[in-house]
């Protein structure tokens, strides 16, 4: 395992990394984006942009330096190489990079995107980042050290009682039948429940700040949950996949899995989501 002094030490390096990424190939990209410089990876659904290639690259190069032996696993590196996926169950300590998280919020001009990195060695978070650039929020956490938002302690809380559960639950546009009724049954309890903002990232701030009650996710690509996932965790919340384990960073994780403010709302929701009976596919 990489020593935690390391993961500390370069809390406030990678920082500067990621924020000089966003300087300089997204934001001068936002709301000036051309029609070349968007395009279709897997359907009208999943945008990439000039701006995500340029921050990835900037980002695989800087974090590299700063962790020698290491390896980036990014959503646009992963796009053209999937194998690469397999890095997050290696041995190499590894950056989990997704340069813009909510392509399609930033494509529409709307602020709701952020940049995502966390740092895993053999399955195990240490360290994450989940930078808002046009809102210029950063939020931070460290294992072991706490979550930060703009340098001020995060604490997810736990639920009004009595109060109706606030959730995000973002099913992807091909869900399964069994993920549908999943969603059914929450709104059938009383459950308040919205789609996803546009950028997980920016729910697991939510619920982390005490904003949000829970998400329930019913897709795995550990760019998208990494950072966030520290970040509840250290703030005091948890998480549970359907079968009641951790989520896994290198998959075949039970979904929909559910990240919220404390154990027993992740408990509640999983109880939801299962009803009577485990869901069938």
């Amino acid at each position: 395992m990489i020593e935690e002094q390391f993961a500390a030490e370069c809390l406030g390096p990678v920082e500067e990394a990621v924020r000089r990424a966003a300087a300089a190939e997204i934001m001068p990209r936002f709301r000036a984006l051309t029609a070349d410089q968007v395009a279709e990876k897997n359907g009208p659904h999943d945008l990439v942009t000039v701006a995500d290639r340029g921050a990835e690259a900037h980002l695989t190069a800087a974090l590299t330096a700063l962790l020698p032996g290491s390896v980036v696993v990014g959503e646009e590196a992963v796009a053209a190489d999937p194998g690469l996926y397999t890095e997050l169950a290696g041995d190499r300590p590894v950056w989990i990079v997704d340069p813009i998280d909510g392509t399609r919020t930033f494509v529409r001009g709307d602020e709701g995107f952020c940049t995502l990195v966390a740092l895993a060695h053999r399955g195990e978070l240490l360290a994450s980042w989940t930078y808002a650039p046009a809102r210029d929020r950063m939020a931070t956490a460290l294992r072991g050290g706490g979550a930060l938002l703009d340098g001020v302690p995060l604490h997810a809380g736990s639920p009004a009682d009595g109060a109706p559960l606030e959730i995000a639950a973002s099913f992807p546009f091909h869900t399964t039948p069994a993920a549908k009724r999943a969603l059914l049954r929450l709104r059938a309890e009383g459950v308040h429940t919205r789609p996803c903002a546009g950028s997980a990232g920016l729910e697991y701030v939510e619920i982390a700040r005490g904003g949000l009650d829970a998400t329930v996710f019913a897709w795995e690509n550990a760019w998208d949950h990494a950072a966030g996932l520290l970040l509840v965790a250290e703030a005091g919340g948890a998480h549970a996949t359907l079968a009641g384990t951790p989520f896994r960073l290198a998959g075949g994780n039970d979904l929909p899995f559910t990240t919220a403010r404390d154990g027993e709302t992740v408990a509640r929701v999983r109880h939801l989501l299962l009803g009577d009976h485990p869901i069938a596919p």
